[in-house]
């Protein structure tokens, strides 16, 4: 007889089915008339806790967990919304720092679901698209769910990353009162259009009326226009290198040692557990929200530096330049368009001294895959394309056809699957004539979905 774990464990697998059965995730219809009516139907959980909003082009998620720890420092209660997942899609809604039971996942939709059907008569004609409408999406039915979970548990704070973009993405049902905005660059240009001012403009949406707005470091045009917002709405602003940021970074074994200057003072020897600079720009933007939400500044002071040290130690972002195996060592990163390949490349340069390395790659067709390619081909010695399962997935011979043409067909091995493509960069790592393994190591990028996968693989995930 099924234990009841193994009972919603398969609940979870039919439930999942479902919902990722509707209109899927990584498209973007501009309106949010059907998630605003079914979180009407439900009560507007929302409003029944704070909140902090990112968005960004790179970097939410990782700034979403920091936020996250340090909020549970100081003793509130959190729920997380983050996505994509990388092995689980309970990964995606986690309280007090762990992802939900499978249990609380199908008992949570369960309840939902009668609204959901209310609201897909209302508005769509199909699980899909219809001359009548759309119905709800997945992001959307996840959005609520979140929501719903977040005020039932009930938590004290919601961290939640938008899905894309920010005035019409389906998070921005919620009034944060902090809104974190991390770089931005190019990406999902058939979306959020095709200049950094307005992908900046689309993402200023999730800056609320008398909030206050934690700026990373922005290219001009995205600046201007994150600035133009706060102005219009009345928001108050900190912006990285003015009002906060990294003022010391040293590299430590197994991550690196920062001075941050915050909104309420300066916060010394800071032990992250993470590689790269952009990870401790990510860290800088956290500690500025969760002051701004808890009312550290320069009239009251800064947090408790103890409780500040303790949060950043504990910190963590699985995927992000993780390290999963050694000997060779095999790194995980699930940077998927340039602006993050850069930062990967970058942290690879300054925090670990391969003298070979081997690439394995795999992306979603509708990404900028020869500009990941090009910023990677001078960090590795060889490169193993691949295909991950999504249906997003780039078949392996159009990502062939690109990596010769960037890296020259000498240096590029094609394998069909995942697995088979990791064995063959271990293989391409380890030279046969040499016996020593130290200083090789093997990198695996190009999407979530491919991080994600090979970590399950190399059982990162357990």
């Amino acid at each position: 007889m099924a234990t009841e774990a193994e009972r919603y464990a398969k609940q979870l697998r039919e439930v999942e089915a479902v919902i990722t059965a509707r209109w899927g995730e990584g498209r973007m219809n501009p309106t949010r008339e059907r998630i605003h009516a079914l979180l009407d139907l439900m009560g507007s959980p929302q409003r029944s806790y704070r909140s902090i909003h990112l968005t960004g082009t790179n970097g939410k998620t990782s700034t979403a967990r920091m936020i996250d720890e340090l909020l549970r420092g100081f003793g509130l209660r959190s729920g997380r919304f983050t996505s994509p997942h990388l092995s689980d899609i309970t990964e995606r809604i986690v309280i007090d720092g762990e992802p939900i039971s499978a249990r609380t996942f199908v008992e949570g939709y369960r309840d939902i679901a009668p609204l959901i059907e209310l609201v897909d008569g209302q508005f769509g004609t199909d699980a899909m698209v219809g001359e009548g409408g759309i119905n709800l999406s997945f992001f959307e039915v996840m959005v609520a769910l979140a929501y719903s979970i977040f005020a039932d548990t009930p938590v004290d704070v919601a961290v939640v990353e938008v899905g894309l973009g920010g005035e019409w993405d389906a998070t921005n049902e919620i009034d944060a009162e902090v809104a974190v905005v991390t770089p931005i660059d190019l990406d999902h240009m058939q979306y959020l259009g095709n200049t950094v001012e307005s992908i900046a403009t689309e993402k200023s949406g999730i800056i609320k009326q008398d909030a206050t707005a934690i700026l990373a470091a922005q290219p001009a045009a995205a600046a201007a226009a994150l600035l133009r917002r706060a102005v219009e709405v009345e928001a108050s602003v900190a912006r990285e290198g003015l009002e906060f940021g990294i003022l010391e970074r040293g590299l430590a074994v197994g991550g690196q040692v920062l001075t941050v200057q915050g909104l309420g003072g300066v916060y010394e020897q800071l032990f992250l557990p993470l590689y790269g600079a952009h990870q401790a720009q990510n860290a800088a933007c956290a500690l500025a929200a969760v002051e701004a939400l808890l009312g550290a500044g320069a009239a009251t002071g800064r947090l408790d530096i103890d409780t500040v040290r303790d949060a950043f130690a504990r910190m963590s972002s699985p995927g992000r330049l993780e390290p999963v195996r050694s000997s060779p060592t095999i790194l995980v990163d699930a940077a998927h368009n340039p602006h993050g390949m850069t930062a990967l490349v970058t942290a690879l340069g300054e925090s670990f001294d391969f003298r070979r390395l081997v690439a394995v790659f795999g992306a979603l067709a509708d990404k900028n895959v020869r500009g990941m390619l090009e910023v990677l081909e001078p960090a590795v010695d060889e490169i193993v394309v691949t295909q991950n399962s999504s249906p997003r997935s780039m078949q392996v011979d159009d990502l062939a056809a690109l990596a010769v043409d960037v890296f020259g067909s000498d240096r590029v091995t094609v394998e069909g699957r995942l697995d088979d493509a990791i064995d063959a960069a271990v293989r391409l790592a380890e030279d046969p004539d040499d016996e020593i393994v130290v200083g090789v190591g093997v990198i695996v990028t190009g999407s979530v979905v491919t991080a994600g996968e090979a970590r399950v693989l190399l059982g990162a995930d357990k």
